[in-house]
């Protein structure tokens, strides 16, 4: 028999309906069940039962996981590993780092490796202003680590860091002697809390070598290798110490070593290009550039650096037309960047486009208004005299204004004014030097030369 037969059974008058047979519920009974249930109730709330066997309302929302300090730290190495330190559109190691001391706001060695990253974050940025503000950082942030674990190696040998790649970006040179004079101190001790610290010996030896005490560098740097051959930092270091006694190929080989531990970092094919344009082999380190554009165009960093390499690298060989283009495209990313001019009007003194070459270096020098700039249309705040890169776009700049003065038509003024802040700052610097006196020179003949 089946069920529907059984169902139909039930069904009476026009509207179905369906009942059961039997006896009918009775009402004294079902008021006696709601009473034990209610006293049920009454007694389970007075006896302290846990939260744990209470019933819940029905259709709460499914509880989620809270994510851990540990989780974002995890995280934020997974990011540096991948390359990607700073990402304006998506999550990164910066971000992973922040969000874990929001939740351990305690955690020294994660507020440092915050520091840490800020700093190497600044080889991707594109102008100075935005390198110093990232440094400020930073420091706050090395500095608070420090106060949380004084006694700590590592804290205290990223902090020496921060100080020292600060130094690069002081605005005076009192500000850059007292920062690296700091990062030695700091660099001193964190090595002297932990000798056998791979990464306090390698920020040792970076500080050592920035003061000029290459065989105290050296030897530093190599005993960082030799204690943390797994570390990206101490190989970076070591080819750096090695790159400064021109022993280029073994530092291209320690290059190679760093960019094999952390492949997505731009800042180490760069170099490796730099060197490979020292020895002319042009072909290698235009493929060292592009690696570092594929890598930025992946991650959606907009670094000119790349385009500046690949610019100076056509200039070595001749092909100016070519450096410009790369040059130019360099000043697309920002154009209100004053280094990206001063290497662009290097670009055009190689061609012998002089002209071409003031109002840019001009730009980069003294900075210039957007109706001044000519290639970038945009203001530009001109570069502080506070290292030899720097020194060098001032006295491109003065010999080029001294090269067009004539009787008649004289820039030597604004020209002598220039080359005297490079004496001032660098009166040691002999090959500077020299530069300075050689236009002062020309500029004494021109002035002493009547008008036609």
């Amino acid at each position: 028999m089946n069920t529907y037969f059984l169902m139909d059974r039930n069904i009476t008058g026009k509207k179905p309906t369906f009942h059961q047979s039997g006896p009918k519920s009775n009402f004294y009974r079902a008021l006696i069940l709601l009473g034990l249930i209610g006293g049920g109730i009454w007694l389970l709330s007075q006896v302290g039962i846990g939260p744990q066997f209470r019933v819940q309302p029905l259709f709460l929302a499914t509880p989620t996981a809270t994510r851990t300090a540990d989780s974002y730290l995890l995280a934020a190495e997974a990011y540096f590993n991948a390359g990607k330190i700073e990402d304006p559109a998506d999550s990164d190691a910066i971000d992973a780092y922040r969000l874990a001391l929001e939740l351990d706001p305690g955690n020294a060695l994660a507020r440092a490796e915050l520091a840490r990253l800020l700093t190497y974050s600044t080889r991707l940025l594109s102008t100075s202003a935005e390198r110093v503000a990232r440094l400020e950082e930073a420091r706050e942030e090395s500095a608070k680590a420090v106060e949380l674990a004084p006694d700590d190696s590592t804290v205290q040998a990223i902090h020496a860091l921060v100080l020292d790649w600060s130094a690069s970006f002081a605005v005076t040179i009192d500000q850059y002697q007292k920062w690296l004079m700091e990062a030695e101190q700091v660099a001193s001790l964190a090595y002297h809390l932990d000798p056998n610290n791979a990464l306090a010996l390698a920020y040792y030896a970076e500080v050592l070598l920035d003061q000029g005490k290459w065989p105290q560098a050296e030897q530093h740097a190599r005993q960082a290798v030799e204690l943390a051959p797994d570390l990206m930092d101490t190989h970076r270091v070591y080819a750096t110490v090695l790159e400064t006694f021109g022993q280029y190929r073994v530092a291209i080989e320690e290059y190679e070593k760093a960019a094999a531990i952390n492949p997505n970092l731009t800042f180490l094919y760069i170099q490796i290009g730099v060197i490979y344009r020292e020895l002319e082999v042009y072909d290698v380190a235009l493929e060292q550039f592009e690696k570092a554009i594929k890598i930025n165009e992946a991650n959606g960093v907009q670094d000119p650096l790349p385009y500046i390499a690949i610019a100076k690298t056509y200039s070595r060989m001749g092909e100016f037309f070519i450096a410009a283009l790369n040059g130019e495209k360099a000043l697309n990313f920002d154009p209100t960047n004053p280094n990206s001019y001063g290497q662009l009007g290097d670009i055009y003194v190689r061609a012998r486009n002089y002209e071409g070459a003031v109002p840019v270096l001009k730009c980069a020098v003294l900075g210039c208004t957007a109706e001044e700039n000519e290639v970038g249309g945009a203001d530009v705040t001109g570069l502080p005299l506070t290292n030899i890169e720097v020194a060098f776009y001032y006295v491109r700049y003065g010999s080029v204004l001294a090269a067009l003065s004539r009787p008649g038509l004289n820039y030597c003024p604004e020209a002598l004014l220039v080359l005297a802040d490079v004496r001032d700052v660098f009166p040691d610097n002999g090959l500077l030097i020299g530069i300075v006196e050689e236009n002062e020179a020309i500029c004494r003949l021109i002035e002493e030369t009547p008008a036609p």
